[in-house]
């Protein structure tokens, strides 16, 4: 029988107890049977669980929050690419390296995997570097060979030899047994980073059998372009080794160096396009006597120095020290981490779900500081971690783990949420005073969008993390919030990592909108995003009593509105693009990804976290918003349709939709949200190693598991009400360092059994779906009532709160904005005047503006809190092409022009197949295309430069084709979707259209 290796330490536990691991019977609890509570977590997590699917974790052994994380480094033949961000994909069963950093859950190409070992059954006779395609400096492995489990990693490798590893926070021990009769050498790959290195250096010392170095590195997302391109960080280890050398030797590139101790070099930098050069690397190895049993070595690391590598060594893995008892505290630390949550009830496959999400949410920020307190901070200068905090931490991805992860670690313990929040307060101070928005180790890399730590810190302190300097935070945030830097100000790294905490944040504070045309990444995500960091800093402003600065970023929370298109779609309004002119841009449909994020119109529209109830009075109506939920949520054939489905609906496997099944809870139906979020945890999530879906992003994901499976959501991350769902355990205790803890009773709780039929809060009963957030700062318990049939009235008249402060009284819109016609057809266009308090709406005067061949009914008017149909038709004898309509709204003494782009097209035609914009003009605006729904498209420019031009004809395997001659901004090219059937294409054309893509390239930033 073959075990599933994450399942082996499990299946030994059931095997000598015949039942169900690590339980500890509960001393009281309501009536009836009483659920067994986990009293050794550690049993149930699963390492290897979101090696697949995207999501991109490490199953190596590393201790909470640990600097160090030593894990294994895969490949599928190719020495400058990892198999996986994170170093480790399942289904690669070929190893190159056990390296010393990891990053779990992140996209790009990776980043860290420092200092990767190898052991090596064999002589080393050629360099490694040389060895491309890793044919010969690897090993193949089987999964029935391997075993995860928190603070330990082992596997057994074709060639014989068997790695065993485990960690404390700066440290390893691993032990490397070879086969008898083999040579024995151990690998040092000082300059294989995931993503190359600058420089490294290794020195052995036979006399103290000792390896030490360094790796100057840094990259992270740097593929995606220059500015990702650097160094930023060095790290240093010194290992010790238990055994004697019988020979070493260096390599630097092709040139191997049998008896050097010392060698340096790098993997070519970064500009090979952000890639690691083949051929290019530098390391050391080692040999040992065969026969002589296994190989022990300690390795310690820092970002300081190699002296301190070694005093962390001193400190925490003395000689003294066996592997046994380093593994046993690894296991210790992450039983008490583990342990603040103790669940009953369910099944084992729930409860390593369960504790495996939870494993993962607590892997990061990481403790870059050094056993003495010392860290190297983003200026490249020694700081000390300040008096009163235990730790300084890095490696922080702030658009992902803003939403729910820090909520959850601060939650579970105060203290290190508030080292962590001071850590990003230091960081900022030594790097100009800017936030970076993604942090890799102590330095920033500018990846995503938005300004998260306004949200991070405002969520630490609402969830108890209170010892950080909040008035010297609050004022370096609100300084980057109103003044515009020279970062902010440079295109630099635009559009993913724009250098600027805030970009184009002059344009922002100016049109209180982010155009279409910015330094940002997306511009209607951008002011999502804007407008949550300024509730953030409302949040904060009102903890450190400044009234006055609360009041003004309140109002500016409320500046998602100016993206809100009233108009944009006959199905009802969206957040959508818009022009620094007023106008919006252009083609919108809700499952665009022009303005987005990695997301869509569809999925960031919901993204109003502090106002669910503004934005459903802007969507029309909560009745409105309620049916929208549905829609998102469902197929048209009723079933779900929580990730891959479309632009237009629900992406559960990425954090701008997570929040949304919450929404249901203000929209008056409770027991919707209790049914969708069961649906994805039990539809999206599982004890496999593609258990979870998509990238983890540092814990960021697992948090909202953890979180649903509570039965509770940080629905407004700045702050402590928790929106309810339903808990899955029938008991769940929260022991917290404060005494504040959280107790929850379940009865009926079942994985198909979510709905609530009663609740009571500290012995009283509520029909609210939400908990105050004293409930978080003082504890308490909950007794549900849960059943498999749904209370549809349970908590419908009771949403959590939204807060208002700032809003619009009214918004106006025209659209749709784009339409397809025949001769002789028409179309309908509505100038929208809606009032978002109940009352009247604007009056809004419209005059329509009409090439040629079109006419408009009616061409001007009037309307009052309203809507109005105007009618876009064509006569017979107007020739198919492309007209351009305008319509100018006035109101309140403000006018705004709209454009309105018509395609006259016969039915059945090409013309009328045209569905998308897949070509922009390098020159203006750039942002009319959306060729892959993430708002890229192709150069115009690019294309003509390789004779691809309006009208041109050309040939490609005898098929003659021409090229579309659309404008600019107008369809040009045919999704195949929609109601035109479109024959497929021979196989000539499609080599023509495979031509492009090679002749011209991807799309190119530069046409986004």
């Amino acid at each position: 029988m073959r075990f599933r290796p994450m399942s082996l330490l499990l299946a030994a536990l059931l095997t000598a107890g015949g039942a169900t691991p690590a339980l500890a019977a509960t001393t009281n609890g309501p009536p009836g049977p009483r659920p067994e509570l986990v009293n050794d977590p550690t049993a149930y997590v699963d390492p290897l669980i979101g090696t697949k699917n995207g999501g991109d974790t490490f199953p190596g052994a590393v201790a909470p929050f640990g600097m160090l994380s030593w894990s294994p480094e895969n490949t599928r033949g190719d020495a400058t690419r990892t198999a996986a961000p994170g170093g480790y994909q399942y289904d690669a069963t070929r190893v190159r390296g056990f390296s010393l950093t990891h990053m779990s859950g992140t996209g790009c190409a990776g980043g860290s995997g420092d200092i990767p070992f190898f052991p090596y059954a064999g002589a080393v006779t050629s360099s490694p570097a040389s060895d491309t395609e890793d044919a010969v400096y690897a090993s193949d492995f089987s999964h029935a060979d391997e075993r995860a489990e928190p603070g330990r990693y082992a596997v057994g490798l074709a060639s014989g030899v068997t790695a065993d590893l485990t960690a404390t926070a700066r440290t390893g021990s691993a032990r490397f047994t070879y086969p008898a009769g083999k040579p024995a050498s151990l690998l040092i790959r000082t300059a294989n980073s995931e993503v190359g290195s600058a420089d490294s250096t290794v020195s052995i010392d036979p006399a103290t059998r000792t390896v030490s170095g360094s790796v100057t590195s840094g990259n992270f997302c740097g593929y995606l372009d220059p500015e990702g391109q650097r160094s930023y960080y060095t790290l240093y280890f010194t290992a010790r080794f238990d055994r004697a050398f019988a020979g070493t030797g260096t390599w630097r590139d092709d040139r191997l160096s049998p008896g050097s101790t010392t060698a340096s070099g790098g993997t070519g930098g970064f500009t090979a396009g952000g890639r690691p050069v083949a051929g290019k690397g530098a390391g050391g190895y080692v040999e040992f006597a065969p026969g002589t049993g296994p190989v022990g070595v300690k390795v310690g690391i820092s970002y300081v120095s190699r002296s301190a590598a070694e005093a962390n060594l001193r400190a925490e893995n003395p000689p003294r020290r066996s592997f046994d008892a380093v593994r046993d505290a690894a296991r210790r630390a992450w039983r008490d981490r583990l342990g603040a949550i103790r669940v009953g009830g369910g099944t084992d496959a729930d409860r390593t779900t369960f504790y495996t999400a939870l494993y993962h949410s607590l892997l990061h920020p990481n403790v870059i500081s050094d056993a003495d307190g010392r860290y190297r901070g983003g200026d490249g200068e020694v700081h000390r971690v300040g008096r009163g905090h235990r730790a300084q931490y890095g490696t922080f991805s702030g658009w992902d783990v803003y939403r729910d992860q820090v909520q959850l670690l601060t939650l579970l313990d105060p203290r290190t949420g508030s080292d962590i929040a001071q850590s990003l307060y230091e960081l900022a101070g030594q790097n100009g005073g800017v936030w970076d928005r993604w942090l890799h180790g102590a330095s920033g890399t500018h990846v995503m969008n938005g300004d998260p730590s306004p949200t991070a810190l405002a969520g630490i302190r609402a969830f108890g993390g209170t010892d950080f300097d909040l008035k010297g935070a609050l004022r370096s945030l609100v300084k980057a919030a109103t003044e515009p830097t020279a970062q902010d100000l440079s295109a630099a790294g635009k559009p993913v990592l724009s250098a600027g905490q805030r970009p184009s944040l002059d344009k922002y504070l100016d049109k209180h909108y982010m155009p279409s045309v910015s330094n940002a990444w997306g511009g209607a995500a951008e002011t999502l995003e804007m407008s949550t960091a300024d509730f953030s800093l409302s949040q904060l402003a009102l903890a450190a009593r400044e009234k006055d600065t609360a009041a003004v970023f309140a109002d500016r929370s409320q500046w998602w509105q100016n993206n809100f298109d009233v108009a944009a779609d006959p199905g009802g309004g969206y957040i959508a693009n818009r022009k620094a002119d007023g106008s919006w841009v252009t083609g919108f449909t809700p499952d665009t990804g022009n303005g987005f994020v990695e997301g869509t119109a569809a999925q960031y529209t919901w993204m109003v976290q502090h106002n669910p109830a503004g934005l459903f009075a802007a969507m029309g109506g909560t009745d409105r918003a309620l049916a929208r939920l549905d829609a998102f949520f469902h197929r048209a054939d009723g079933s779900w349709a929580l990730t891959g489905s479309g632009g237009d609906k629900a992406e559960l496997d990425n954090e701008p939709s997570i929040n949304v099944p919450y929404l249901y809870d203000y929209a008056g139906a409770p027991y919707k949200a209790q049914e969708t979020v069961r649906a994805a945890m039990t539809t999206l999530w599982s004890t496999g190693p593609g258990g979870i879906p998509g990238n983890d992003d540092l814990g960021a994901m697992s948090a909202w598991y953890v979180f649903s499976a509570l039965g509770m959501y940080p629905q407004v991350p700045s702050r402590a009400e928790l929106v309810l769902a339903s808990p899955l355990f029938e008991r769940v205790e929260i022991d917290r360092p404060g005494g504040n803890d959280i107790s929850v009773h379940a009865r009926g709780a079942a994985a198909d059994a979510p709905y609530v039929q009663s609740l009571k809060v500290d012995g009283r009963t509520s029909d609210r779906p939400w908990l105050d957030s004293s409930f978080v700062r003082d504890g308490g318990r909950l007794d549900y009532t849960l059943s498999a049939t749904p209370d549809r009235t349970w908590g419908a008249s009771s949403p959590p709160p939204s807060f208002r402060r700032g809003e619009q009284p009214y918004q106006i819109g025209v659209g749709p904005t784009a339409a397809t016609l025949a001769p002789g057809g028409s179309t309908r266009v509505a100038v929208r005047a809606l009032s978002l308090t109940g009352g009247t709406g604007p009056e809004v005067r419209f005059q329509v503006r009409t090439p040629d061949g079109v006419r408009a009914t009616p061409a001007e008017g009037t309307v009052t809190g309203g809507t109005q149909q105007i009618t876009l038709s064509t006569t017979a004898g107007t020739p198919q092409g492309y007209y351009d309509v305008q319509v100018t709204v006035v109101s309140a003494g403000r006018s705004l022009v709209q454009p309105v782009v018509l395609t006259v097209a016969a039915p059945g035609s090409l013309l009328a197949a045209y569905d998308n914009t897949g070509v922009s003009d390098d020159e203006g605006d750039h942002d009319e295309g959306d060729f892959d729904g993430g708002g890229w498209s192709y150069s115009r420019q690019a294309l003509a430069a390789a004779g691809l031009t309006a009208g041109a004809r050309g040939t490609v395997g005898g098929l003659a084709y021409t090229w579309p001659d659309a404008p600019a901004g107008r369809p040009d090219n045919a999704t195949g979707g929609g109601p035109v059937r479109v024959r497929p294409l021979p196989c000539a054309a499609a080599q023509a259209s495979s031509s492009t893509s090679a002749s011209v390239g991807a799309p190119s930033r530069t046409s986004r």
